[in-house]
């Protein structure tokens, strides 16, 4: 008997440069195959989740859009001690952006973030700076100001997230299946965040995003590790998307897809 799995997703999230529908219909088709697999939405699953043997978290957009019920179904995770892939033990996207500032102060290579106009000093001195909310994902409420726009800003410190704005070469992403590197893809156009192309990382590269996948400590799960090449070649983390990170699945090429369907269907029956 196949086991029974429940895949949350939102089919109709509309996402710039992403067709979030599109890669689910394509991995639920493979899971198929090994798993009776039902999908719905995170605002509709409690009362199917005790009835499944494992409940896979995917393209469901940015949980700011429904804080009340992504909250309540991680408590239910963990009273319940449901079966969950990715498990919900992460300390990045899963819980918000604070990781920025915590891999900040730890010395991690990562984007310099503050959350307070008081602590802007400890941000290097360039043309224009970043912010967004602590909470957001996706871009919702990214903004770019001048120092001097930044100064005029109220800003209720903690909630709003302030770096450098970066003059970086181009952004890539590595993908990783628990800690297994699978493989990279990267934007050579800086103004097309997702028109992605195979990139062949180095013995570097991959050191570099598995420093984060240990930061994080997650034993069953799919992450993707976003970062900027800036113009002196090091690589600074962008953003760890530990929750429900797109996977481009369909835009690499058929070997690495095949390869990385093989590896998920293992781990999610582990």
């Amino acid at each position: 008997m196949k086991k029974k799995v429940l895949y949350l997703t939102d089919l109709y999230y509309k996402a710039k440069g992403r067709n979030y529908c599109e890669e689910d219909l394509w991995l639920t088709g493979r899971l198929k195959d090994h798993f009776d697999v039902a999908l719905c939405h995170p605002s509709n699953s409690e009362s199917f989740e005790k009835d499944v043997d494992l409940i896979v978290f995917r393209n469901t957009g940015g949980v700011s859009g429904f804080k009340d019920v992504y909250e309540s179904f991680v408590k239910r995770v963990k009273a319940q001690h449901l079966n969950t892939f990715n498990e919900f033990t992460g300390k990045a996207d899963m819980v918000g952006k604070q990781y920025l500032l915590d891999l900040t102060e730890a010395g991690y290579p990562v984007i310099p973030t503050v959350d307070t106009k008081a602590d802007i000093g400890k941000l290097p001195d360039v043309p224009k700076y970043v912010i967004k909310p602590k909470d957001g994902a996706d871009s919702i409420g990214l903004e770019f100001l001048t120092r001097e726009a930044l100064g005029g800003r109220e800003l209720e410190p903690g909630l709003t997230l302030i770096q450098p704005m970066i003059d970086f070469q181009y952004e890539l992403s590595f993908y990783f299946i628990n800690d297994k590197f699978e493989y990279a893809l990267y934007a050579p156009d800086k103004s097309k965040r997702w028109a992605l192309e195979k990139y062949v990382a180095t013995e570097e590269d991959i050191a570099f995003a598995t420093e984060f996948i240990r930061w994080n400590n997650i034993r069953s799960g799919i992450q993707r590790i976003d970062a900027c090449r800036t113009k002196d070649g090091k690589l600074l983390l962008v953003e760890l998307e530990d929750l429900n990170p797109y996977l481009s699945i369909l835009e690499v090429d058929e070997p690495t897809r095949e390869r990385f369907v093989k590896d998920w269907i293992e781990a999610l029956n582990e």
